[in-house]
């Protein structure tokens, strides 16, 4: 039997730890009543007492948990049950909670980001992280508890019912679970560090009784924790169930608002350090729904992928984007190239650089006034042929490249030039409190001298005080953009932010090159 088997059946062979009901040790504390009520009220009222003691130990007799039949259905890498299996395991620890007045509860850990990385590694070595992180959790459970695994590489974590299961004792094993499943992962000559998001939920919070609703609940927490970052946890709410309601709606919905025209770009102006003047735009989306009025980028994208609709979103963006610097150009105006995402999906898309030819002849707009940001995890698989022949193709073309770093990085020199890259965008977790943060200088310094070497410009994004604008001019960076220059502006008011930025440069004292203002 392979491990994989082995973690699946945790704590089911083990027998039950009570014993015979008679042999319970509930009953030693009615042997003294019984002796004394056979005294007083004779041989009715022994067996009255005597049933009555029976009763009790059987009520409180603890349920074995479910024996694994050899035909249950298991994942084919780690061996653990499946959703089915896992669901009623988690309804017959209800019903003994129930009858033992204990707590169960449910917890879900999920991996972060599983796609980044199974294009980082093959999928044997995947899978072997899979197992490896079952074998992880299961190491941190009882006996008696139960691990599951679910879809969208998730475990299910089903505990045994306890009289001390509350919420402080849910955090606690949540954390301890996550310390043990992001401990690196050594693969042959190098070391992986997966990193999980957990969600759990306590049966007294559960939307509605039942093991698959409890499952369901922790699971709609997991994906709140996902949705905040890595190695975020979250317990289930109300609150929480009621914003992945409205997110489900959202999904339902995104696809008319694509093609109805209620999802349009607005545009960030982005600033040159060293003149002041505008040298880009950034199309950022904006969806004035009916209900829910100005909906940000972050539900926009959420819904968008989630209905798995980012290729048609990053076509109706750059559709937006050339129709607008086609209207720049009626205007006789020019605000620099107009920078808007690429989607994974679109990266893999052999004739994509054909769709961008055809898209630029027909709005007669020159390949070099669109920059196309790629985030850094397209790049993280690096046999991925088609994208690197894209992103040569992009290059010759004339399109400029922006690379967006990641929160939490890496970026190295070999990234940069596997982009072909003309813009690192420097992100907004490297920028905050720049101007109080000696660290943070070091670091941004660091990145803006190795763009320099490499012939790379610079954009420091999401800048949002004047001393973050200052402290990165200083520092070299190029561009800058973020709420300390403007919002993302609509196409219609942009004509209007750009003459009063004009007239207040225009304003401003210069000093030339002997110091005089």
């Amino acid at each position: 039997m392979n491990q994989g088997m082995r973690l699946s059946g945790r704590g089911a062979s083990s027998k039950p730890a009570a014993g015979p009901v008679l042999l319970r040790r509930e009953l030693v504390v009615f042997l003294p009543a019984v002796a004394l009520a056979g005294l007083w009220f004779g041989l009715e009222g022994l067996l009255l007492l005597g049933l009555t003691a029976l009763l009790v130990a059987w009520m409180t007799r603890p349920l074995p948990p479910p024996a694994l039949t050899p035909e249950a259905a298991r994942d084919p890498v780690t061996g653990l049950p499946l959703r089915a299996e896992a669901e009623a395991i988690m309804e017959s620890y209800l019903t003994e909670a129930m009858v033992t007045e204990r707590r169960t509860a449910c917890i879900v850990v999920g991996f972060d980001a599983p796609e980044l990385l199974l294009r980082q590694m093959p999928r044997s070595s995947f899978e072997d992280v899979m197992q490896r992180s079952a074998e992880r959790l299961s190491g941190m459970l009882r006996d008696s508890d139960r691990l599951a695994w679910l879809e969208e590489a998730r475990f299910a974590v089903m505990l045994r019912p306890s009289p001390a299961l509350d919420q402080e004792a849910l955090i606690q094993l949540s954390a301890k679970l996550q310390t043990a499943f992001e401990t690196p992962i050594s693969l042959g000559s190098h070391a992986v560090q997966p990193t999980c998001h957990i969600g759990f939920c306590r049966m007294d919070l559960a939307p509605s009784a039942g093991g698959s609703a409890l499952i369901r609940a922790a699971c709609t927490a997991a994906s709140e924790a996902a949705r905040n970052g890595h190695s975020a946890i979250r317990s289930y709410s109300r609150a929480i169930q009621d914003a992945a309601k409205r997110r489900s709606e959202l999904e339902r919905e995104v696809i008319g608002a694509l093609e109805n025209g209620q999802i349009r770009a607005f545009f960030q102006p982005q600033l040159s350090t060293d003149t002041g003047a505008i040298s880009g735009l950034q199309a950022i989306p904006r969806w004035l729904h009916r209900k829910r009025g100005m909906l940000t980028e972050n539900d926009i994208l959420s819904a968008v992928k989630a209905a798995d609709l980012e290729t048609r979103f990053a076509e109706v963006m750059l559709l937006q984007a050339l129709s607008a610097l086609r209207d720049f150009d009626s205007a006789d105006v020019d605000y620099g190239p107009v920078s808007l995402p690429l989607c994974t999906g679109l990266l893999r898309n052999p004739k994509l650089v054909d769709r961008l030819k055809w898209e630029f002849d027909r709005f007669e707009i020159g390949a070099q006034r669109i920059c196309l940001i790629v985030h850094q995890d397209a790049l993280a698989q690096h046999d991925d042929a088609t994208i690197a022949d894209n992103l040569a193709r992009i290059d010759a073309l004339g399109c400029r490249i922006e690379l967006a770093m990641g929160c939490d990085g890496p970026i190295s020199a070999p990234m940069i030039r596997r982009a072909k890259a003309h813009r690192l965008c420097i992100h907004r977790a490297f920028i905050a409190r720049i101007d109080q943060d000696p660290e943070q200088q070091r670091i941004v310094a660091a990145i803006i001298a190795l763009s320099e070497g490499l012939g790379v410009q610079t954009v420091g994004d999401g800048t949002k005080s004047l001393g973050e604008h200052a402290l990165l001019g200083q520092l070299g960076c190029n561009l800058v953009q973020g709420p300390a220059v403007a919002p993302p502006i609509p196409l219609e008011e942009l004509g209007d932010w750009s003459r009063q930025h004009r007239t207040k440069l225009d304003a401003t004292p210069r000093i030339d090159s002997s110091g005089r203002i």
